[in-house]
This record gives C-alpha cells, structure tokens and sequence, in this order.
C-alpha cells in the first residue's frame, strides 16, 4: 500500500496548466504553493523536470487529493509521467520528499516526480535549465 501523501507538482499538473484540468479537476481537497529544496528545473519537450541538486528551489503546487480519488489519481498520475516502480526505462521516479508550504512556512512530505537517473544526468550535461526554479517563468 502506498502512503496517502499530498503531490507536490511544478509543471502542467500546476493549477492553470493543462493537464491540471485533465488530471486534478474536482479530484483535490487542497491546492496550496509550496517550494522543493535541493532540486533544479530544466526544460523537456513541453513539459519541466525536477533534477536533485543540492541548494536548488523548484516553485510549483502542493495538492491534497480528496481521500475518496487518492488511489485513482496515483494510477493516473503515475501513467501520466510513464512512471513504473523499477523501470529502468522511466523518464521519472516518484520519491517522497520534504516541501515547503509558502502559506505558514510548513514542511510536509509530499510525493513529487523527479528526473530518473540516466535522464537527470543528460539534462546535466547538455539540458536547459530553467533558472529561478518556476516553469512558468520560464523565458
């Protein structure tokens, strides 16, 4: 069984953005900003990735699913980024990770997809990364 925990997202599951209307619409109980510490944004084929760096702030979401949608919506968001636990084919890895609420400054552990390894060590030799750490600002 997987822990229930909020999804910290930073591209288009972002409310506003695409795939946030397909994915999260009348789904979520919560939706609040919130920061990723140790992590850097680049730039992908329409969509952003999250690389683990250490002093690195990507900016993005913190959604709370409603309890009744959690296990629909991991599938889905899963499928979403392609991801498979075990995968070495995977674009991303879901791991748990400490988020800051911008609200009142909370930490909360949160599920966020990050980069997979072979992919994360491509974008750091030749990816474009997206400075400031927010995709829609991206310029």
């Amino acid at each position: 069984m997987t822990l229930p925990l909020p999804f910290f997202v930073y591209g288009t599951l972002r409310p506003g953005e695409p795939n946030h209307d397909a994915f999260l619409r009348g789904r979520t109980r919560a939706e609040e900003r919130g920061r990723l510490t140790g992590a850097v944004l680049y730039d992908g084929p329409g969509y952003p990735y999250a690389v683990e760096e250490p002093g690195g702030v990507v900016t993005g979401d913190l959604i709370t699913p409603l309890p009744e949608a959690y296990d629909e919506l991991l599938t889905a968001l899963d499928r979403l980024e392609e991801y498979a636990p075990g995968n070495a084919r995977n674009l991303y890895e879901r791991v748990s990770r400490e988020v800051v609420r911008d609200a009142d400054g909370a930490t909360l552990r949160a599920w966020v997809y990050v980069a997979a390894p072979a992919v994360a060590a491509r974008l750091r030799a030749r990816g474009k990364r997206i400075e400031g750490g927010d995709w829609r600002a991206r310029g």
